[in-house]
């Protein structure tokens, strides 16, 4: 095997060394192994450095790790020991260091300020947490002062002054009216960051009295008022032009600091008249693309993610019609420490060295101080293993009783770093953890891969020996791999058999046995063949197959790569498959399909359907194969094939296929080469590198492809470097801590020669310089270990054989393990659109906090509570995703008049990060829903009784009922309308001074303070006198009645005949004349002018109908005629949206109409009810 040295000699001590050190014991993620080993205290989770609590709600300070034995914990306050036993108020969670400080049972947030550290110790050792300062959140009232009106003259600059009280964290500053609208900005008019309102030049219009600065404190979700400012602006003739003048920064320089990684923000605000424009440019260089933006107008410009290379003079330029001013800010961008290599964990045997390695960076440079178990290193108990050398701990020889958790703390002016890692010695027997008498089972001529997954410390020897007394394994047939497992590159049936795995190291020896078992391929023996079949004929394809008689095969039939149609002309035997009744859509390619649980075999063949011939005619084939192949000129890298065609069966040969099979690396496998026209029958074909070249030639027709010829004679090509690397490089992390790289291995053609191997190559972009290569064989991957949380890694790999290397590869760019986000999100806003939506913000989280690819935000928000009813109830939480580096969401189909709580977390590939702290908001109140019932009982001659049920969703505070309630007449007219508003806690009411005998028809609804919600409607009907009721029986019984009634029939028969007769004789009756000469205008169908319909006077519109009229032709139409207009559906002028574009108001199918004012009738009289009034 060729390897190529690519580290000088002088440094090969100090890498062996640094190898030895990483490799030294790598323990595997056996949950049965790691529940047994000791480990040291590890901290896992804390709270921030800097954590501003909310004084109204209890302190938790977050504080857990993982060890074995599980770690005991304490805490320091103020540099002290903080005795929690001796405070009632504070608690620690069980099997946690977490605290709990009860401010809402009494305590006071200010107590509990300062500086709180959390040690982790178990017998192994002491892990540390971050100093974590502790400072409750503040929102102070503004200081009383007494504000003049501002008078300033029309074109003159203002600057309105808010100075917020100082709060913790500080308040975010908005401008507003006494309506609570928000001020409009402009070029001309905006605040600046320090919250002052600017106005380049006022205008007539600015003038007004109520501008109010807001300060909002978000920790404790209260918003202070400054005392409104009038301003007035008065004109004089003409305005004065002003060239600008820079009204912040003042002066023609100043400077900026800023840290590494924040967002640096300059501001440039001018006054003048025209309104000058602001432009930004950095002397001596550009403004960094994709990092830079500007804000408010161009006067804020906003470099995100800085680093030194910002550093700078950054000019402003505030230009208009007059002239323009400048002003320079330098800037220099120092650095809070950041990590280079932070100490990993260390895991060695008794004997072993190894080191720890702190390398930060900053501006200034951080100091590096060690402490072993929160101790300073230069007091900590003497340990002869133990060396310091600046950033580096050196270990010797380490013992059992060397195991400790070491601190690196790196610090400078601008903040600190503080990381554990643990030195843990182990001394262990060897362990085999892979299961005894595990069974293998491989198809002959395969590989075999015999696992023997093992633990030790020191890092056991592996042996392997097949048979009970077997000799040990060695030799080229075999590959021993570093994890234990044993390959048979080509196993045979005689590599049947057990064979037992050994490890052994100083303290003891331990074996596994396992079993494997070689079975026989399996194989078609007779192949499916080509078929040509008239349609309406039957056909059969056969299939018959060899296998291992160990092994059950399953046999499946496709059409063209599918399943066969669900079809019972289909029919499959155990060797065949049958088709009847073949139609034009059988054509196709059939494949059989042969699988075992080790192996799968397959074979097809075509059919083609042709046209059944009326009378013999000219019979269309495939072609059939070339013959006589011959290879000629050979010569490294092209040889000339030549072939004598068959017959082409009455369809010319269009084109030939040549393929060729490598016998030295895939025999029996068959390659697409090149193809030539069908007059063609020599061809020059290229040449790979060390392959055992056969070919054959098939042709084609416009029927199809003819079988394969024979293949021609072997040759093989001399060997040669590598012409190519493997393809699909790629670099992605697994683990937080590693690096696994992968790609696509070469062909066996490609490699050019014997040996092929690969170069895997890698280093840390922007830190490494030299790079990392291993060379391996018979693999595609390759894992990297110990590498820092997702940072991106230069990759390259490389193939080479026993004659060199290929061409020096491309280099992609990969990136290690992705961890859990760090941070949440912060600044979570709410902001209330209406009472069912609502809009959230948020900070996006700094990008080195996400520890991965930023994939997105989660909002999660649930209902606490409803305000009306005060009841508590648990409630599933809702989630909402943000794709991308979204900042805000719409969160829709809120509860009207609700409290709800919701938090945003940042996902990234690995998961989710912490929460947010719970944010509170309400929705206003929305209209209620219609009453839950209306009952109308005991209905007497004057009144009746109403019972209702309150809105099953009264979306807020009920403020009253509306009960309003008209007459029905049996005309179905509608009479005057009443209206009485009755209060919120009545649930019945008596309606009394009603006319007896009369319908009435009741539309009743609930009311909130914002308006109306739906209405429910009845109707009922008062009972009529007894007297009355007799006389009417009375009347309908007499036979005066009844025979007044037969004679008013009979003179009206006697009419129509009459009426009938004149008609026929052509003559003129005085009714039609009298309807030819006076028409009347309510019947005129259309005016013959402008084609229109005739309109009712104005005085007619309000006329209720009259009893016994006809029927009118206008816009009256019955209800029951047309139930469904727009105007049920809210869909008419009164329509309103949001400015989300909801629909505000109910949406309900059919809502009742409103009630008709007055004696109007809702309903034409239909002739019916008219001949009722008649009689």
């Amino acid at each position: 095997m060729m390897k190529k040295k690519n580290i000088s000699a002088s440094k090969a001590s100090l890498v062996l060394f640094l190898c030895q050190m990483v490799s030294a014991l790598d323990v595997p993620l056996d949950s049965k192994l790691l529940e047994e080993l000791l480990q040291p205290p590890t901290i896992i989770q804390q709270s921030p450095k800097d954590y501003i609590v909310d004084p109204r709600e209890n302190i938790v300070i977050q504080c857990e790790a993982k060890g074995k034995p599980p770690p005991s914990f304490s805490w320091t306050r103020n540099g002290t020991h903080f005795d929690i036993d001796k405070d009632a108020l504070v608690t620690m969670k069980p099997n946690s260091g977490t605290l709990v400080v009860n401010i809402m049972n009494g305590g006071k947030a200010e107590a509990y300020e300062g500086v709180y550290q959390c040690t982790a110790r178990n017998e192994r050792g002491a892990a540390i947490s971050n100093n974590i300062v502790i400072r409750p959140s503040r929102s102070p009232l503004w200081t009383k002062e007494k504000l003049e009106p501002n008078h300033v003259r029309e074109g003159d600059s203002l600057v309105l002054h808010c100075r917020p009280p100082v709060g913790l964290p500080p308040p975010i500053i908005f401008w507003m009216d006494n309506a609570f609208q928000r001020l409009p900005q402009s070029e001309r008019v905006s605040q600046g960051l320090n919250g002052d309102l600017y106005f380049s030049n006022v205008q007539p219009e600015d003038t007004r009295e109520d501008y109010i600065c807001y300060a909002r404190f978000n920790h404790t979700q209260t918003i202070q008022q400054k005392q409104p400012i009038s301003v007035k602006v008065f004109s004089t003739k003409p305005v004065t032009e002003r060239q600008p003048v820079l009204l912040t920064p003042t002066g023609s320089t100043s400077t900026k600091v800023e840290l590494r990684g924040n967002v640096l923000l300059l501001e440039c605000i001018a006054a003048g008249l025209p309104t000058p424009v602001i432009r930004w440019i950095k002397e001596g260089g550009e403004l960094p693309a994709n990092r830079t933006f500007f804000e408010n107008f161009k006067k804020t410009l906003k470099i995100i993610d800085v680093s030194e290379a910002d550093s700078g003079n950054y000019k402003c330029i505030a230009r208009n019609t007059l002239g323009s001013a400048h002003h320079v800010i330098s800037v220099t961008v120092k650095a809070a420490p950041y990590w280079i290599t932070a100490p990993r964990n260390l895991v060695l045997s008794p004997g072993e060295d190894g080191t720890l390695i702190c390398r930060a960076n900053g501006n200034p440079k951080p100091d590096i101080t060690w402490l072993a178990n929160g101790v300073p290193i230069a007091i900590a108990p003497e340990d002869p293993s133990r060396k310091v050398d600046g950033d580096t701990i050196i270990f010797s020889h380490v013992q059992e009783r060397s195991s400790a958790v070491y601190q690196c703390n790196a610090s400078n002016e601008y903040g600190y770093l503080l990381a554990n890692a643990f030195v843990n010695v182990l001394a262990e027997p060897p362990r085999i953890l892979t299961p005894a008498n595990k069974l293998y089972q491989v198809i002959a001529d395969s590989p075999a891969l015999l696992d023997c997954a093992y633990f030790g410390s020191p890092k056991p020897e592996i042996e392997w020996f097949k048979g009970v007394k077997g000799s040990i394994l060695r030799g080229n047939e075999y590959v021993f791999h570093d994890n234990g497992t044993l390959e048979i590159p080509v196993a045979q049936k005689d590599s049947t058999g057990t064979y037992t795995c050994v490890a052994r190291n100083e303290l003891g020896k331990i074996q596994n046995e396992v079993q494997l078992e070689v079975k026989d391929p399996t194989m078609i023996i007779k192949q499916p063949e080509y078929k040509v079949i008239q349609r309406y004929g039957q056909v059969s394809f056969e299939c018959i197959i060899k296998h291992d008689p160990t092994l059950l095969p399953t046999v499946v039939w496709l059409k063209d790569n599918d399943e066969l149609p669900d079809d019972e002309r289909f029919l499959v035997g155990k060797d065949n498959l049958t088709i009847m009744n073949v139609t034009d859509k059988d054509d196709g390619t059939y494949t059989c399909v042969v699988n075992t649980t080790l192996d799968s075999v397959s074979a097809s063949a075509v059919l083609t359907v042709v046209a059944a011939p009326p009378t013999p005619a000219i019979i269309y084939a495939r072609p059939n194969p070339p013959f006589d192949l011959e290879l000629t000129g050979q010569l490294e890298r092209s040889i000339e094939l030549s072939w004598v065609p068959g017959d082409e069966n009455n369809s010319p040969i269009t084109n030939f296929v040549i393929e060729f099979e490598d016998g030295l690396h895939e025999p029996g496998v068959w390659h697409y080469q090149t193809e030539v026209p069908g007059t063609q029958t020599t061809v020059q074909l290229k040449l790979s590198p060390y392959v055992n070249y056969s070919f054959r030639v098939i042709a084609v027709n416009e029927i199809g492809r003819s079988q394969p010829s024979e293949p021609s004679e072997q040759y093989l090509t001399k060997s040669a470097n590598p012409d190519e690397n493997p393809s699909n490089v790629q670099g992605i992390g697994s683990e937080p801590d590693n690096l696994v790289i992968t790609w696509e291995s070469l062909k066996g053609f490609q490699s050019n020669g014997p040996g092929l191997q690969y170069k895997v190559s890698w280093r840390q972009k922007d830190v490494d310089d030299e790079w990392t290569s291993v060379i391996v064989a018979n693999v595609s991957k390759y894992i990297v270990s110990g590498t820092p949380t997702f940072v991106p890694y230069e990759i390259k790999v490389q193939a080479l054989n026993d004659l060199g290397y290929a061409p020096e590869p491309l280099e992609v760019i990969g990136h290690s393990g992705e961890d859990l986000p760090m941070v949440a999100p912060g600044n979570v806003q709410v902001h209330v659109i209406n009472s069912t939506l609502a809009k959230v913000h948020w900070d996006p989280v700094p990008p080195k906090t996400v520890r991965g690819h930023l994939q997105g935000y989660k909002v999660y928000y649930w209902k606490v509570q409803s305000l009306s009813r005060r009841n508590r109830r648990h409630v599933e939480k809702k989630i909402l995703t943000f794709r991308g580096n979204k900042t805000f969401g719409m969160l829709p189909g809120l509860e009207p008049y609700s409290s709800y709580k919701l938090n945003v977390r940042v996902v990234n590939g690995k998961g989710e990060g912490p929460a947010s702290p719970d944010k509170v908001f309400k929705t206003p109140e929305g209209v209620p829903s219609s009453p839950s019932f209306l009952k109308i009982t005991n209905p007497t001659l004057d009144s009746l009784t109403l019972e209702w049920g309150s809105p099953t969703h009264p979306n807020g505070v009920l403020t009253s009922y509306i009960l309003k309630f008209q007459p029905i007449n049996n005309t179905h007219e509608l009479g005057p309308l009443v209206e009485i508003r009755i209060p919120a806690n009545e649930s019945s009411l008596i309606l009394k001074n009603l006319n007896y005998s009369t319908r009435y028809k009741f539309y009743f609804n609930a009311q909130t303070s914002v308006g109306s919600g739906s209405q429910i409607t009845e109707e009922a009907v008062t009972i009529m006198d007894e007297a009355m009721a007799s006389r009417q029986v009375d009347i309908a019984t007499q036979g005066w009645f009844i025979g007044l009634m037969c004679a008013v029939a009979l003179l009206i028969l006697i009419l129509l005949i009459v009426c009938f007769i004149r008609r026929n004789k052509g003559g003129k009756y005085p009714v039609k004349e009298k309807e030819d000469a006076h028409a009347d205008p309510e019947i005129q169908p259309m005016k013959e002018d402008d084609g229109t319909f005739g309109e009712y006077s104005d005085a007619e519109d309000h006329k209720p109908l009259k009893k016994g009229s006809r029927t009118p032709s206008d816009r009256t139409v019955k209800k029951e005629d047309s139930d469904d207009s727009l105007v049920d559906y809210g869909e008419g002028v009164n329509g309103q949206f949001n400015e989300d574009g909801s629909f505000i108001g109910q949406y309900s199918g059919k809502k009742e109409k409103e009630p008709a004012e007055g004696n109007e009738s809702s309903e034409a009289p239909s002739p019916v009810n008219a001949m009722n009034s008649f009689v």
